[in-house]
């Protein structure tokens, strides 16, 4: 067919005898010849390539033959159409009797036009994936590749850059866990790469403050127990039965790291791995400063990154609480001090934090202030702003807060920034609908601390 043809003529033929192609072609310009005047005449509009070849099909059968012919034309649509019907008057081919009746007139650039049409729909469907990145996402993956990047060595094994100057490392297993973790912007982790603890590895945690972040496998057992031969434990954590840290996302690590304990609790047990879980809090409540393994290392509750430094403020809630533990001698000496509070102090604290937080409620959420209080561990004052600049306050928070008390609506985005940032409590005078609530942080209402402390009054009177 030719590649400049707008219509293709369709025509059969029917012969009352054997015929072949070459008696079907000469037919058709035998007696088409001088038909239609000289501006129509079929071998002049070949000759001038305004008609393509005569393309014909034919079989016999029983003595008769049967056959379709197809010639393509550039012709406009009245001039194909003559040309079409001019077919109609071959009655004969060779000695035979024949019919030929046109069957249609394709529209060769229509054809074209579905074929466009249905690919479009194709490529449409595959190649736009509908994800266009948001500015937030965008700043994420570049900040991520920066991380990444920053791997280094330590003596031949791979670690994040801080692991030789920072207070406090995280010993994992191999380099794709110091790949996560730098990831989530926790910069002070080296890879022991295999079961045998490598012997720098072991000197270096004689003088830090050191957590074991292992897989939740029976491999991640066997090099706890090395390390803990060769070198020096103070907190351990593990991962989830049968996973991997590097398979774990960002909010499953700072679970995990939240909930680590001290390996002199473990030490003892046969299972560590089934010690470990069962050690491990329950829920989250402010981070009291108790004594760490060792006399300048971080406190044992605290948030989860203690010293796992980083560069941005979505690891903020990965070092505010340890540099303040790690540098300031004055927490550490608190730290030694609040070791030696009795179990009745520690079961009240739980009441104690809700009646601290309703006075602020009552001062900023009942008095309808307009306010939004941004408060430490303690419920001490870190910063006030007004309530519409809620989401920058958390952002730009220099110090993270632990909880924050807002005279308006918890809305989903400043649930997110808070999640990001590592706030624990959110409190405000109603809530929005979240389509994601991150789960480590508990989002309350004005009205659920005064339903709490209605209940707390009826059970004194009874």
């Amino acid at each position: 067919m030719d590649d400049t043809a707008k219509y293709l003529i369709h025509a059969s033929i029917t012969a009352d005898g054997v015929v072949e192609r070459s008696d079907v072609v000469g037919a058709v310009f035998g007696q088409t010849e001088g038909l239609l005047g000289d501006e129509l005449d079929l071998r002049d509009l070949q000759q001038s390539s305004k008609v393509g070849r005569i393309d014909v099909e034919v079989d016999s059968e029983n003595g008769q033959s049967f056959g379709h012919i197809t010639i393509a034309s550039s012709l406009d649509r009245v001039e194909t159409s003559i040309l079409a019907a001019s077919l109609e008057t071959i009655t004969r081919v060779g000695p035979c009797q024949s019919v030929v009746e046109v069957t249609d007139i394709e529209d060769v650039r229509e054809a074209k036009r579905r074929e466009v049409v249905e690919r479009a729909k194709e490529l449409l469907a595959e190649s736009f994936d509908g994800n266009v990145m948001e500015s937030r996402e965008i700043l994420e993956e570049v900040r991520e590749s920066v991380r990444v990047e920053d791997i280094t060595e330590f003596h031949g094994l791979p670690a994040g850059p801080r692991v030789e100057d920072s207070d406090a490392i995280v010993v994992v297993e191999g380099r794709a866990d110091v790949v996560t973790l730098l990831r989530y912007g926790i910069k002070n982790a080296v890879a022991v790469e295999g079961t045998n603890v490598p012997d720098a590895v072991a000197r270096l945690t004689n003088d830090r403050t050191v957590t074991a972040f292992l897989d939740g496998d029976r491999g991640g057992e066997l090099i706890l127990r090395e390390l803990a031969q060769v070198g020096t434990v103070d907190y351990v954590v593990f991962a989830p039965e049968g996973r991997s840290v590097e398979e774990l996302a960002r909010h499953e690590v700072m679970s995990a790291l939240r909930g680590k304990v001290p390996y002199d609790t473990l030490s003892e047990s046969g299972d560590i791995r089934e010690a470990a879980k069962a050690s491990t809090p329950g829920d989250r409540t402010p981070p009291p400063a108790t004594g760490g393994g060792s006399a300048d290392g971080p406190t044992a509750d605290d948030a989860a990154t203690d010293d796992f430094e980083s560069d941005d403020a979505r690891a903020a809630e990965a070092t505010a609480v340890a540099e303040a533990a790690v540098d300031d001698p004055v927490a550490r000496s608190s730290a030694a001090e609040d070791e030696d509070r009795s179990a009745e102090t520690a079961t009240g604290d739980s009441a104690a934090e809700d009646a601290t937080l309703r006075e602020h409620v009552r001062a900023v959420v009942d008095a309808s202030s307009g306010r939004v209080r941004l408060l430490d561990g303690d419920f001490d004052l870190l910063a006030e702003a007004a309530v519409d600049e809620a989401f920058d306050a958390v952002a730009d928070a220099e110090t993270v807060p632990y909880a924050v008390v807002l005279d308006g609506e918890v809305t989903q985005r400043l649930v997110d920034v808070a999640a990001q940032r590592g706030v624990d409590q959110l409190v405000g005078g109603e809530t929005a609908e979240f389509v994601k609530k991150p789960v480590s942080v508990r989002v309350r209402t004005a009205g659920d601390l005064t339903s709490g402390e209605a209940a707390e009054a009826e059970a004194e009177a009874d």
